[in-house]
């Protein structure tokens, strides 16, 4: 046998030896980060759902959902430990790094817009705003009624000039 046939094997035995190897330092990340779990930490299941951790058994997990409800999992149903911040920001919604007020986007745009009529009160501005005409294009309105007036006698016309229909008699001969 020569190398160049042994060649495609030794690849693919090397490929497998890589990605076992890599499975191997995931599934011990997830090990230690499971049995590392304090009471009192977030968690996220690997269904979705937070919880705070309350006690720790050696294969199971009190969860505590919410006021009263207190979940027993497996330790393997454990996700992702969270940290206190993201726990925070999921759960409860509360941001710890929001940079400064000034950054808060206001409920009301207007004052997000510079108008040269900024001393102008509102009521007036709306006022000089309904006075301007606006052209909708409706210029020709009269001259298409005319049209639409002729129409219908021009559809009478073309009704009494059409043949009157038979009840599947033909006059074609046979």
């Amino acid at each position: 046998m020569s190398i160049v046939t042994l060649l495609p094997f030794i690849v693919l035995i090397g490929a497998m030896f890589l990605m076992t190897r890599s499975a191997k330092k995931k599934q011990q990340q997830a090990a230690s980060m499971r049995n590392d779990l304090q009471p009192g930490s977030g968690v996220r299941t690997i269904g979705g759902m937070y919880a705070t951790v309350k006690e720790v058994n050696e294969d199971t997990i009190l969860l505590d959902a919410g006021p009263g409800v207190e979940l027993l999992f497996a330790k393997n149903a454990i996700g992702a430990v969270l940290t206190d911040d993201e726990y925070n920001r999921i759960v409860h919604g509360i941001e710890h790094d929001l940079k400064s007020d000034s950054d808060i986007v206001p409920d009301d745009a207007s004052s997000l817009t510079d108008s040269a009529d900024a001393d102008e009160p509102a009521d007036e501005a709306a006022a000089a705003s309904d006075d301007k005409s606006v052209d909708l294009g409706k210029k020709d309105a009269p001259e298409k009624a005319q049209e639409k007036a002729a129409e219908p006698e021009a559809g009478q016309a073309e009704a009494d000039q059409e043949p009157e229909k038979t009840d599947g008699e033909s006059d074609v001969k046979k």
